[in-house]
């Protein structure tokens, strides 16, 4: 039998210590291992006792969570997520925060762990949709509405005076709508623990370089703003299956220089539709002044919902995207013309008109 190494025998016991320090918490039981970043580890948890103990709703657990976990010495960061979500409770768009807990080794020690008790989100997150479309992207139809639930989030997060400053794919969790029998997700916002105050400054970027607006790689600046811009970011590779490293010039997209040294105006790719490419134009514009708010963009006909017309008898079709603007009175961008964006009039049935509505 071949002896191990002594770096194999330093790593086995070194993944012995790793998992006697992962312990149990006082209501709930940590299963297996499902994720592991540079802030913590993440776990399956079940609550010992489903029946509300004598805290109360403090322990209405659901029957399944996530639990993030890092030694308390690590543990910075997650704490910090645990405020954030304390502050901006109460949104379905963002990942719901059910406590924390410090546990301590099983064989006691000074091994102190601190553990975030979240929402689970079984459907994964949002960039394993979109690896698993091939480098095709998702339907317009699923790309809008997780980019309202997405907006919905934001919006939230920048009433609270926070920015999220680390908005991507792989932070959008995607969790399973009891509301329909379809099997769709609600995309839900998580992981703050980049998030920020607004007009906090830190003298340095933070977050993703891929998906940073240009103030925050030149001048270190991360306000609402650049939050729009990270969305404008996500929802180009939604529709394209390719991010804006992965674009070539092939595709319309200038050279995307996100180091640093400057940032290209990106251009939509062709296929794109003409009410998306407007939306994206409204995220990604250069200047941070010229995007639009969370707030505005969900009045936007990329997103907004469908509302019957009173005057639908009067009219053969709606233009979703015009000269006069939004529903809000703001105006849409000078390349949005409305021969691009006429939603066809569905034939009605005997009696009625009925207009063909922006899903």
């Amino acid at each position: 039998m071949k002896r191990k190494s002594e770096q194999e025998e330093f790593e086995e016991l070194e993944e012995k210590k790793k998992q006697r320090i992962w312990s149990h918490g006082e209501h709930w039981l940590r299963g297996e291992m499902v994720g592991e970043g540079s802030s913590g580890s993440v776990f399956l948890a079940t609550p010992k006792n489903p029946r509300r103990g004598e805290f109360g709703s403090m322990l209405n657990f659901p029957g399944l969570m996530a639990v993030k976990s890092a030694e308390v010495s690590d543990s910075e960061s997650i704490r910090h997520e645990a405020e954030v979500l304390l502050d901006i409770k109460g949104c379905p768009f963002v990942i719901e925060r059910f406590g924390e807990e410090i546990t301590t080794s099983e064989e006691g020690g000074d091994h102190m762990v601190y553990n975030l008790l979240l929402e689970f989100a079984s459907g994964g997150t949002l960039g394993d949709l979109i690896e698993k479309s091939n480098g095709h992207g998702l339907p317009e139809a699923e790309v809008r509405r997780y980019t309202r639930s997405i907006l919905e989030g934001i919006k939230h997060i920048h009433k609270f005076d926070y920015v999220h400053c680390d908005l991507k794919p792989e932070n959008i969790l995607l969790v399973p709508n009891p509301a329909t029998s379809t099997g769709s997700c609600v995309a839900k916002i998580s992981d703050f623990g980049l998030a920020k105050k607004t007009k906090e400054n830190y003298g340095q970027w933070r977050g993703t370089p891929t998906y940073l607006s240009p103030e925050a790689l030149n001048d270190s600046e991360q306000e609402p703003p650049s939050d729009v811009w990270s969305l404008g970011c996500i929802v180009l590779e939604m529709l394209t299956g390719k991010s804006f490293s992965d674009l070539k010039p092939g595709c319309e997209l200038e050279d995307f220089h996100y180091m640093f040294d400057h940032v290209c105006n990106p251009k939509i790719p062709a296929e794109v539709s003409g009410v998306a490419r407007d939306f994206l134009k409204s995220c990604l514009a250069m200047r941070s002044c010229e995007r639009l708010t969370a707030e505005k963009l969900l009045l936007h006909p990329f997103v907004v919902r469908p509302k019957p017309s009173k005057a639908a008898h009067h009219t053969k079709g709606k233009v979703v995207c015009s000269s006069s603007g939004y529903a809000d009175g703001s105006k849409p961008s000078a390349d949005c013309h409305a021969s691009s964006a006429i939603v066809r009039r569905i034939p009605p049935p005997p009696g009625f008109e009925i207009l063909a509505a922006l899903v």
